[in-house]
């Protein structure tokens, strides 16, 4: 398998650590060889590149459902069933999992794969893109507010989280302030998904004295742990621009 989020994530952290090693004076040659290879803007295209997003590639299939089975002395319970067996292919499924080029701002200014992710954050209809900020999987997917098991209810299937709207509204600020084709739309989006998270944070920590684990991607209202100031809480940085 060849997984984007962990290849993006490891060239995110190289770079962090060649950026320190360089303010500390010492040879962090390694790492920036690491992350010249790992964010190879042509390499991720050959390796990810769906045509539409960015996409992990391994053994997946998508032809799956919970069945109600029984159990024994009149019990059942619903259990995971694969109708199709997994293929190599791209994993399909339109979520924070695609955006990770762009979020660690790895993406060139002038790619055109950043314009097409950009095109694809402004539509609302059935994307990824809420008035609450983006939402974990997008409205138009099959796995969008899918149980994974009876009786694990959807956690990053549709919710909004604040960590990864975090890196999103960082990235679009980087966007909007680096010269490029995608400048003004990436400032425009910028603008759009800031007032969206602020402003529907500050409405429910009013409603209800909370700030939230995340957030419903249909209501806006705060669910599921709470108080939760750990990751949540970079809205602040957001209402700051600290990035």
């Amino acid at each position: 398998a060849v997984v984007s989020t962990q290849s993006t994530g490891m060239a995110f952290a190289s770079r962090s650590l060649a950026n320190l090693g360089d303010l500390l004076g010492i040879n962090v040659d390694q790492y920036r060889e690491t992350y010249e290879l790992l964010a190879n803007n042509t390499r991720l295209k050959e390796l990810h590149w769906t045509g539409k997003f960015f996409a992990d590639y391994g053994l997946h299939s998508d032809v799956v459902g919970l069945t109600e089975k029984r159990t024994g002395q009149g019990h059942s319970e619903k259990r995971r069933v694969v109708g199709k067996l997994p293929l190599y292919q791209h994993v399909k499924v339109q979520g924070y999992v695609n955006l990770f080029p762009f979020i660690l701002t790895l993406l060139e200014p002038s790619s055109a794969e950043l314009g097409t992710i950009l095109k694809n954050l402004k539509t609302q209809s059935n994307g990824m893109s809420s008035q609450y900020g983006l939402c974990s999987v997008a409205k138009s997917d099959s796995y969008y507010l899918k149980h994974n098991t009876q009786h694990d209810a959807p956690y990053w299937r549709g919710p909004v989280w604040i960590n990864i709207n975090f890196l999103a509204v960082r990235a679009l600020d980087h966007y909007a302030k680096v010269p490029g084709p995608h400048q003004e739309l990436s400032g425009a989006l910028y603008k759009e998904l800031r007032e969206n998270i602020v402003n529907n944070m500050y409405l429910e920590y009013k409603r209800t004295g909370y700030i939230w684990e995340q957030y419903n991607c249909q209501t806006g209202r705060g669910q599921s742990v709470h108080p939760f100031t750990g990751w949540s809480s970079l809205v602040v940085l957001m209402m700051g621009e600290q990035y």
